[in-house]
Order: C-alpha cells, then structure tokens, then sequence
C-alpha cells in the first residue's frame, strides 16, 4: 500500500507555553494531517532530553518528557489554576524552544499538580505504577537522586547508591518518598496524556511513526541500574563510547558519548533488555524506527576520553540474532531500519534478511556524474523516501548551499527553473517514487530555510528548537498536500 506522511517532533507544534505538547494543538495537527490525507505521523523519541536538549541523549529509554505534559488539560482537571501558568515568560521567540526557561518553570508547575493530585489520586494511578513497575521505579528512584545532588550524574553520586546497592536504595525510597511520588506522577500524567492523543490519532486514520535510539545515555537510569549491560569499567566509566566514522556530516566523524554495549552479556542473558524496550516502544508507538541500524551489524567503538571519532574501529554486533528474537516475541512489530550511514554488504544483508523497510534521503541523490543509490529509480518498494530526516538542513536550505554544478543538476532532474520550485518539486519526486511510503519534514512543506534546521549533526548547542506557527498549519496547505497525496496515489 502506497502511502505518505510528516515527521514534526511533539516539541516543534505551536503553544503559547515554550513548546509544543500534547494538548489542543497536538489534535489539531492530527486534524490537519487528516485534511491533507496523511497517514503517518513520524516524531522523535519522546522521552526526556538530557546533554545538549537532545532527544537521543535522555535520562531514560522508557520515561516520558516533562516539558510535553500539556497544562490547559491539566487546568482542565483542576490541578493547576491558568494564572500558575499564562503570565509566565516561556520564551522570546515563538519559533524557537527555550530550553532554560522549560527547565526553570516546569518542573515547580508540575509539583504544585501533584500535590493536588495526591489530596485524592484516581483509581487507575495505582495500576499504571504497577504495569509500569519494571523501569518506573528505578526512573523515580534515578529523578530522585539526581535533584538530591544538584543534578550531578549518578557516576559522581555517593558510592552506595551510586553503585545501585539494595540496602541504600531501600533507605534512598524511605528518605526520597514525596519526590518518587512526585516522579511517578510526572509519568502518569504524561502517558495519560500521550495515550489520548495517539488514540484520536488512530481513530482519524494516523498512525505515529516513533523514534528508538539504537543507544543510551551513560547518565541515565537504565545505565545505572544495569552497568553490566555496558563496556564499563571498575568505576562504571565508559571504555569505549559510541559514534560513527567520518562521512558525509562529519569530517572526523560523530562523537556521541554513550557507552556501547556489552553484546556477550546481552547474548547470554536472551536479549531480554532489548525485547523488554522494544516491546515498550511498540506499544507506545504504532511503528518503531531504530535508529543507526547499521550499528547492529558491526558498531564503531571509539576510545573513551578522546576528543573525535577518528581513532575508533569496528566491532561486531548481535546481527540478527537479536531479531530472530524479537521476531519470537513480538510477531509482526512494524519496525523501520535507519540504515544510513557507512552501508556495508553485511548491513544490506542484515537489512535484507530483518525484512524491515530501509530509507532513503533525496538530500543525499544529487552528485553530479555519480548514479547513487539515492536517486528514484534504484528503489525498491520496501522502503521509506524522505526529502531529508531531522539530521539534514531543510530542503531549500540545502539546495542554497549546493554549488553551481549541484544546483544545475537538481533542477535538471527535477525540471525546476527556480530554487523554490525546486523545493516543492523534491517532495513531488518522493511522493512520486517507487517507495511504499513518503515522508517529508514539516518545514519543507511550508519551505523554510535552515532558520528551520532541526539539528545539526556534531553541534553541542543550539539544536532541537525549531517550531511551527499555528497560521503555518493552514487549510491551504492542507489542500496542497491532499492534491499532491492523491495524484501519486498515497
């Protein structure tokens, strides 16, 4: 089945409090993709963002993000009072997520809800904590025990807990309660909250496409209460961390900084940590995309304390033995493989044999003189063509930074006379490609330039921050799309 869709992160959506969330704007974006005859809804990972604001560096695989806990629906319930919130300075820039004034405004909002919320908690709280008991628990405890230490990494938290004992996390639980407390109910409400939008999104024919980083974050709670799992050494730092080699984003490739795994521990133990968080993204999400699938065949491991990716090397991964098992226990999981990247044999046979659609990116089809594997006509229908991912400038601030030759070369292919018309016509071709499924960026829709850039691969700061207006989202575009959508058949 021929089909389409948007990626747009949760926090990119409009709303007059710093950042998109899952409230009124949420549905109505689900509305407008439904006017537009869309049928995937793709987001980055929406758990909590830890270094640098990045989604792909959290405290937590399986924990929802504060800061998208919408406060008009919790207005709405009477745990907060709209003059708690409206009059607070979320931000300068309605474009633009602020991050430091989220992290000094909305975590005191949402402990003056919980206190409300405990004077007389719902039925079904209770039940949420114990089917989510397996990773809550340590996440609370984790929360808990960073504010306790001014938000230092739990490797430079005192050595009982810091090593995860049994006696100091009972003590940790007696000592800490109100905060676990607040902590649970933090993740109530946001799965709350996520589970109603992603219903109305399935109830108007949408389904959300999420985002599973193939790595965690060394400060998280699943490196600390599972260490063995990771190439640490004595003291719980990371031997090797992980990255990829230079390419085209990267002249001395991408240092990502989160430990790799200890793939024999994960072998002998039957893969359970990875079907457990699998098997919580796919219930989070209607289809799961991991990311930098490549790493599942071989991994690049770079030594830990150095400052690029240039000494790394590679070793093996799991292959697919890993989802000969997923496959056991989850069935017919709809899982996307990002296999961008440094793409060996051994990856596309991986690829191949996991039956798992690929992706392709038109931003990378265009050198002239050269048949890349990119360009359309290679495709095969099991396959997702993006205009660019949220990694790529957008596809107008792209094609302004192409030489003269490039330039020349896109505009022949795609018959367009002007960069604008470029532009749109680059979505026509992906919507017009062999691929089952099409997917561009919400900001090559309303054609912005790399003002719009969501991030920019080895840049520490200054990413993640892009944001639609609400007149962005306008029923002409909607009709645009539709018109585009059927003419192609999706």
């Amino acid at each position: 089945m021929r089909e389409s869709g948007v990626l747009m992160h949760l926090s990119s959506l409009p709303s007059p409090y710093g950042i998109g969330t899952m409230g009124k704007e949420a549905f109505r974006f689900v509305d407008f993709l439904a006017k537009a005859g869309q049928k995937i809804w793709q987001i980055l990972p929406i758990t909590p963002t830890g270094y640098g604001d990045s989604p792909y560096q959290s405290f937590s695989t399986y924990a929802g993000n504060p800061y998208f806990i919408d406060l008009d629906l919790l207005c709405k319930s009477g745990l907060l009072k709209k003059g708690e919130y409206a009059s607070i300075n979320w931000g300068d820039d309605p474009c633009a997520v602020d991050y430091e004034k989220l992290f000094q405004n909305r975590l005191p909002l949402l402990n003056k809800a919980a206190a409300r919320f405990f004077a007389a908690p719902p039925k079904d709280y209770e039940t949420f904590v114990c089917e989510q008991t397996a990773w809550l628990e340590d996440y609370a405890l984790f929360m808990s025990l960073k504010t306790e230490n001014g938000g230092a990494p739990w490797y430079e938290w005192p050595e009982e807990v810091r090593r995860h004992r049994y006696d100091a996390l009972q003590s940790t639980y007696a000592r800490l309660y109100d905060d676990v407390l607040f902590w649970r109910f933090v993740q109530y409400t946001f799965y709350k909250q996520w589970n109603a939008l992603k219903a109305y999104a399935n109830h108007s024919g949408i389904e959300i496409l999420g985002d599973l980083p193939i790595y965690v974050a060394h400060d998280s709670a699943d490196v600390w209460a599972h260490p063995e799992l990771f190439e640490l050494d004595e003291d719980l730092n990371p031997i090797e961390v992980a990255g990829c080699p230079p390419d085209y984003f990267s002249e001395t490739g991408q240092l990502w900084g989160n430990p790799v795994y200890r793939w024999q521990v994960h072998r002998e133990t039957g893969y359970e940590w990875w079907l457990g968080r699998i098997a919580h993204a796919t219930q989070v999400y209607d289809r799961v995309r991991i990311d930098h699938f490549r790493g599942f065949e071989s991994f690049w491991a770079i030594p830990a304390g150095d400052e690029t990716a240039v000494n790394g090397c590679w070793k093996a991964g799991p292959g697919m033995e890993l989802f000969h098992r997923v496959n056991q226990r989850l069935g017919s999981a709809k899982i996307v493989a990002e296999d961008l990247g440094l793409i060996t044999p051994q990856v596309r046979a991986l690829l191949e044999e996991s039956g798992y659609p690929g992706m392709k990116v038109l931003a990378f089809a265009f050198t002239p003189g050269v048949d890349s594997d990119y360009l359309p006509f290679h495709y095969t229908s099991n396959c997702i063509c993006y205009t660019g991912t949220h990694d790529n400038e957008t596809v107008l601030g792209w094609l302004r930074s192409l030489s003269k030759a490039e330039l020349s070369y896109v505009k022949n292919y795609t018959r367009a006379k002007t960069i604008e018309d470029c532009a749109q016509n680059i979505i026509a071709l992906a919507w017009s490609s062999p691929a089952d499924t099409a997917i561009a960026q919400m900001q090559d829709f309303i054609g912005l330039g790399n003002e719009a850039r969501m991030n920019t691969p080895s840049t520490p700061s200054g990413n993640w921050r892009w944001r639609a207006r609400k007149e962005h989202l306008n029923a002409r575009l909607a009709s645009k799309m539709l018109a585009l959508t059927k003419l192609y058949w999706r």
